[in-house]
């Protein structure tokens, strides 16, 4: 049978998306995004907006970290968003690790996803962050959703902290892990421009989700023991962490260096959801607005504790080898985070730099 290893209740869901929106095929979807990408990057920063209007809907709306955050429209997102780093990264290259479509777990709407670096020259100062002529990367995941041949909406999560660190303005703490420009998946086979066979993605998603079924049952204690994580993930797990956290290898060095101090040293946890979550071939990925909401102890990112409940918005990107999570990279938008607490890294960084 071709749904081995899947419930009922999945395969009749599996079914009855078939049967509302026919086969599982999404090139159309990922062709169109694929030519947003390339029309985008050609394009001079002045030209921005006539290529977003070229394939966005006119009540586009665009979700992205702190300071853009949500913006309804194609002009707005355009001004906060693309046209300044478009002006401030010289010849800029989107440089894909990750590349995949699918059915929105949630309301089965179709999203492509995308994930890897912005390539440029630092050529101008973008958020205060003074520019250093040099050759600099900026991580990304990019949702897009696509509705009768047009992108609806976006969620574009990047990591200002680790482009902050390329660029010698370090706002945090010294971190756990180690941040450096991250590898796409080890087997080099992330990038899905034809769609992979239906179940694999199935699977992948199967086990995404137990996995977080599993760790969101220990929301409300400290620690998590490594069999817990032994269940989903595989021994030799990479971990890619924001800026401020790093990345970590192995179960041990991912516990000690990213898993237990967020989840000690954080309390009054609670789990908001997701917008978006889907899984193709061996990859899965989600993200939420905001995924948590929590409270600092003291400790965490070697900042102090408080009484500011705050909100979380995360990327996670996903790779399954065999039965068994093998990388995953992530994305927080920790500046958001640490804003609601009193501290604007990016204010302070350009008072500064720019005084």
């Amino acid at each position: 049978m071709l749904y081995v290893n899947i419930t009922i209740k999945e395969y009749v869901f599996t079914r009855k998306i078939k049967e509302e929106m026919g086969m599982s095929n999404f090139q159309e979807e990922k062709k169109l995004v694929l030519k947003y990408f390339d029309e985008m990057e050609n394009a001079g920063y002045e030209d921005v907006k006539g290529v977003m209007e070229k394939y966005m809907t006119p009540e586009y709306n665009f979700k992205g970290v702190y300071p853009f955050r949500e913006q309804e429209g194609i002009e707005n997102a355009a001004e906060v968003f693309f046209i300044p780093l478009k002006k401030a990264l010289s010849s800029m290259q989107r440089r894909q690790d990750i590349f995949i479509g699918g059915f929105n777990e949630f309301d089965h709407s179709k999203w492509v996803m995308s994930m890897g670096h912005f390539m440029g020259l630092f050529d101008q100062d973008w958020l205060g962050i003074p520019h250093t002529r040099k050759m600099i990367s900026l991580r990304y995941a990019e949702f897009n959703c696509v509705e009768n041949g047009k992108i609806t909406k976006t969620g574009l999560f990047v990591d200002i902290i680790g482009f902050m660190q390329q660029a010698g303005v370090n706002p945090m703490p010294p971190q756990t892990g180690n941040y450096f420009v991250y590898p796409g998946p080890r087997n080099h086979n992330g990038l899905l421009f034809e769609d992979a066979p239906e179940e694999e993605g199935v699977k992948t998603l199967k086990l995404v989700n137990k996995m977080v079924d599993d760790l969101d049952k220990l929301n409300n204690t400290m620690g998590c023991p490594p069999e817990i994580l032994e269940k989903s993930w595989s021994k030799n797990m990479i971990w890619y962490g924001p800026g401020g956290i790093g990345a970590s290898y192995t179960i041990p060095r991912y516990q000690e260096q990213h898993q237990l101090p967020f989840r000690n040293r954080l309390t009054d946890k609670k789990f908001n959801g997701h917008v978006c979550r889907f899984a193709e071939g061996n990859f899965a990925c989600f993200f939420g607005w905001p995924n948590l909401t929590n409270r600092p102890l003291g400790g965490f990112l070697g900042m102090p504790g408080g009484q500011v409940k705050a909100d979380m918005q995360v990327v996670d990107v996903y790779c399954r080898e065999g039965d068994k999570l093998s990388e995953n990279w992530v994305l927080i938008d920790l500046p958001y985070w640490l804003k609601q607490q009193g501290l604007d890294i990016l204010e302070r960084t350009q008072q500064i730099y720019n005084a």
